[in-house]
């Protein structure tokens, strides 16, 4: 196939802001797939490699170079970039991605939570070779082969890295244990201002593992999935560190907001820079896309949510934004119907729903300005193909074509059969909008799309 190269060489006398040299219109080169561009960044020591991007099929329409990093504008690309090594790529976005921003998409991307795992064969067979959840969960390897199990089987718009919220614990001072029985177990409970001293800034080196998956990921999927990074909310996180593990009752760490607020307060802060950082290094490691877990959440009422978790959250979107400001943030709270106005304030991209609320009142309370997504209730996995079909329906029609992520509304529950979650994924695809919404408005005259 014909291309066109560019070089833009940098001297002492390149102005901080340079136009990119564009190729002709699309129309003009109608053979052309691609354009790749070299050129040098300039920093204040020297020149740096090297580097190619490449616009696949659309094209940046100025490009920045300032400081050493990289900053395009495109219509349809996004630019992912590192400050730490300098990786710069330029590739078109998947569908999760366009839906999460907003952008028009033809159908529904769809993924699900806990899409890798428990309820897969595969999955099943590996973990009886690798019996400890941390080694599946913490070697580079295994991480990769666990991600990919649905990927190959399914083909989901997104690709959840294989991890767990705790996984970043010890690299800030917090060691755990998972035991088969009780689950996690924090030996050491956080409690008190003498705990808080085993607290440290969060050592990324600890967390290679995470890095290194995420940047296969991202080569073995190409452009054809979203990668998916996670992290938990400090409120969540901070549960499991102060009762020294899973509750049911939350009633240590509830009664610490009024008989040592100072200590969980400087507990959640401690978390929200580490979260934060944590998900920069994601997404700087290959995440297209963060989903933050406040799975406890639920378990305060609205006023002592937004006392206690919101503004952590909020801070977390900031700092992330601030560093990664194109990177969409996916929101999920179990239990969220009483939360869901003031998980808008947060300012993430998308309000990831429960199934126990109604997608057509959530779309309502939430408005068109931000996303959603879910909330198929996990259990239509175990109904009949046609129950589960028509549920899948009527999700994507109550939440509209636009800003739309189709996913369940908790994790798939182990059991699930496999062939229903084909089927999930399948009717997915079929989904497209301009069939999909004029044959339901033609039934519904009364249905807004």
């Amino acid at each position: 196939m014909p291309s066109t190269w560019f070089r833009l060489l940098s001297n002492p006398h390149t102005p901080s802001f340079l136009p990119l040299a564009l190729p002709p219109p699309l129309p003009l080169v109608p053979f052309v797939s691609s354009f790749p561009l070299y050129f040098q960044l300039k920093s204040g020591t020297g020149f740096s490699s090297f580097f190619l991007i490449v616009l696949n099929f659309s094209w940046s329409i100025w490009g920045r170079l300032l400081g050493g990093n990289v900053v395009a504008l495109s219509i349809y690309d996004t630019l992912q970039y590192s400050n730490t090594s300098h990786c710069v790529v330029l590739a078109k976005d998947p569908l999760l991605v366009k839906a999460a921003r907003g952008d028009p998409v033809g159908r529904p991307p769809a993924w699900m939570m806990r899409q890798a795992g428990r309820y897969m064969a595969v999955y099943k067979k590996l973990a009886e070779k690798y019996p400890s959840f941390r080694e599946r969960s913490e070697t580079t390897d295994l991480i990769v082969e666990i991600s990919l199990q649905p990927w190959k089987a399914f083909r989901p718009d997104g690709v959840i890295i294989f991890s767990d919220i705790l996984t970043p614990l010890p690299a800030f001072g917090v060691d755990f244990d998972i035991e088969d029985i009780r689950g996690p177990v924090i030996h050491s409970p956080i409690r008190s201002e003498e705990g808080l001293k085993t607290l440290h800034p969060i050592d990324l080196d600890k967390l290679r593992f995470v890095g290194e998956s995420l940047k296969i990921l991202r080569q073995e999927v190409g452009g054809h999935a979203a990668v998916l990074g996670f992290v938990g909310a400090p409120w969540t996180i901070a549960t499991y560190i102060v009762e020294g593990g899973t509750t049911r009752t939350y009633t240590t760490i509830k009664s610490m907001c009024h008989t040592a607020p100072h200590v969980l307060k400087t507990l959640l802060s401690h978390l929200t820079q580490a979260i934060a950082d944590y998900v920069i290094f994601q997404v700087e490691s290959g995440a297209h896309c963060i989903q933050i877990f406040d799975s406890w959440g639920g378990q305060l009422p609205p006023d002592m949510w937004e006392r206690w978790s919101k503004p952590y959250i909020k801070e977390i979107v900031h700092l992330v934004k601030k560093k990664c400001p194109e990177v969409p943030i996916v929101l999920y709270i179990n239990g969220n119907g009483g939360l869901l106005e003031r998980m808008k304030d947060t300012g993430v991209d998308v309000i990831g729903l429960d199934w126990t609320v109604d997608m057509a009142d959530g779309r309502r309370r939430l408005g068109s300005g931000i996303g959603v997504q879910g909330n198929v209730d996990p259990a239509y996995l175990f109904s009949p193909l046609a129950a589960l079909t028509e549920e899948i329906q009527r999700v994507v029609r109550c939440a509209g074509p636009r800003r739309h992520i189709l996913n369940l509304g908790h994790g798939v529950l182990v059991g699930t059969p496999e062939e229903a979650v084909a089927h999930f994924f399948e009717v997915a695809r079929s989904l497209q909008f301009d069939t999909f919404f004029q044959n339901n408005a033609a039934k519904d005259p009364n249905l807004v799309a």
